[in-house]
């Protein structure tokens, strides 16, 4: 099987299960990272496991040196808050870094870190245009022309064999592909989830597909393009 698939007249590949590769521009992209989502509720008094952003960081690391891309593009919500970026340090900085000293890296700003300044590296934009392809953080309804976002963290959910089976995915209709969260501490919403399908701003009559990472290829499931058939 592949991990191979089709957006916008290009072809790109499943990275791990929470990335893209796009071959034709060398180029790795990840979103909502989340980094210091930990300290960020630490500091209001509910105790997490600090060790989350050198755990998603050491997974971009990872894919970095599997796919040598030339340019990273982290989708918005880097930073779980504005002060984030400030907070980061020891090992994860370190690392980070290591990454935006060896590639382009390239931040595109999200709602939870809208001010994100690239104070470890790289340069931070609101939105970033590639050929026919825009990148930003959260899909534009008006946008035309093929647009790969982040922002609702999708999962698709199923019963199999009497229990609950969520796996991260990507969701996809012809003009719109929105990614999963790569962050180590982010949660997940439903595909089948209004909020989400009435991003895509899909007529009934157009399709949306879970694209969902499997060990050896991507299981592809339909998704009601309605927000009132997905309730």
């Amino acid at each position: 099987m592949t991990r191979t698939f089709l957006f916008g007249g290009h072809s790109f590949e499943v990275a791990g299960d929470a990335a893209l590769y796009w071959p034709e521009h060398k180029m790795l992209v990840v979103s909502d990272l989340h980094l210091e989502k930990a300290s960020a509720y630490a500091a209001g008094g509910q105790m997490l496991p600090p060790y989350d952003s050198l755990a998603t960081l050491e997974q971009v690391a990872a894919l970095v040196r599997q796919f040598r891309p030339a340019t990273v593009i982290s989708l918005g919500d880097n930073f779980h808050d504005t002060d984030g970026e400030r907070r980061l340090q020891g090992s994860a900085a370190a690392l980070l870094q290591q990454l935006v000293t060896s590639v382009r890296w390239i931040w595109v700003t999200g709602n939870h870190d809208p001010d994100v300044q690239g104070h470890w590296g790289g340069e931070a934009v609101e939105s970033l245009p590639c050929g026919n392809v825009i990148f930003r953080h959260e899909a534009l309804g008006e946008e035309e022309g093929p647009e790969i976002s982040g922002h609702f963290h999708p999962k698709f959910r199923q019963a199999v064999r009497g229990r609950h089976v969520s796996r991260r995915c990507f969701v996809r209709s012809a003009r719109k592909l929105v990614m999963p969260a790569f962050g180590a501490l982010t949660g997940g919403l439903d595909v089948r989830d209004p909020a989400l399908i009435a991003a895509f701003a899909c007529s009934d009559a157009e399709k949306i597909e879970a694209l969902v990472p499997t060990r050896d290829g991507i299981a592809l499931f339909n998704v009601p393009a309605s927000p009132a058939l997905a309730k």
